[in-house]
């Protein structure tokens, strides 16, 4: 070796390990990134979300009693599988009647915009005398159609076996940024006659509706419409029997509100 040759070779020593460490940086640093960013995806995935809405809220101020009506549904839970919660009612603001169901639900997405859901359902008749109860046990889809037609069919057995099934539909059509028009589209049938609950074989009840409401905001939006209903088939012969009126339509107001 040359004289002039040995402080090459010291450098060139030196500059052989830190190579090596540099490129070993570099090469972690490319399969450290997607790693992380499969790990942050999957931890936004475990994020718990929470979610309340008083689709209606309302009064019917022209009937008898005055009834203010509900139906409200809500979830808590993560991206796949969260606990529901629903519930609708009517009550009297004049009398102490009324009638409601309590829902509370296990549900599992299974396909982009839809659910499965399964659980427990109470359903109460009260006045100021008595107070009548009975569970389900229930079956229930929700999710969006095609077009974003929301749809809602549930099915229900009775702690006696009775079995009944609901079917809701909606959609909200928008008029301009901020005034919107729903229409709703309800249908009741059962297997089995349940007098003692206004439930007759067959279909026994549908109802339409449609309200016009304005978002102040987008989670507060009063609203105006009609709700009507008609009981059919053997429904109509129980609404007779008990002195009511077999459909029945009235104006509503409310306020829509979410969370």
């Amino acid at each position: 070796m040359r004289p002039n040759d040995a402080p090459r070779t010291a450098r060139a020593r030196r500059f052989v390990p830190v190579f090596f460490a540099v490129l070993a940086g570099a090469l972690f640093a490319g399969t450290a990134a997607p790693v992380s960013a499969q790990a942050l995806l999957r931890l936004e995935n475990e994020n718990v979300y929470g979610y309340t809405l008083f689709d209606v809220l309302e009064m019917a101020p022209d009937l008898d009693g005055r009834p203010m009506r509900w139906d409200v549904i809500g979830f808590v839970g993560k991206q796949y599988d969260r606990i529901w919660f629903k519930s609708e009612g009517d009550l009297s603001t004049v009398s102490r009647t009324g009638d409601f169901d309590l829902q509370a639900l296990y549900s599992r997405v299974f396909a982009p915009y839809w659910e499965v859901q399964v659980g427990f359902r109470a359903e109460a008749e009260y006045d100021a005398e008595d107070l009548r109860t009975r569970g389900h046990l229930v079956l229930a889809l929700e999710g969006l159609a095609p077009y974003w037609f929301e749809l809602e069919p549930s099915v229900f057995v009775s702690e006696n076996g009775d079995v009944s099934a609901e079917f809701s539909a909606s959609y909200d059509l928008f008029v301009t940024q901020r005034l919107l028009v729903q229409p709703r589209f309800d249908l009741l049938a059962a297997l089995q006659d349940v007098p003692e609950w206004g439930v007759a074989s067959g279909i026994y009840r549908v109802g339409m509706s449609l309200r016009l409401r304005y978002e102040l905001r987008r989670e507060f939006a009063p609203y105006v419409g009609i709700d009507w209903t008609r009981n059919t088939g053997g429904g109509a012969d129980l609404a007779r029997a008990a002195g009511e009126d077999v459909s029945r339509g009235v104006l509503v107001a409310g306020v829509r509100i979410w969370r």
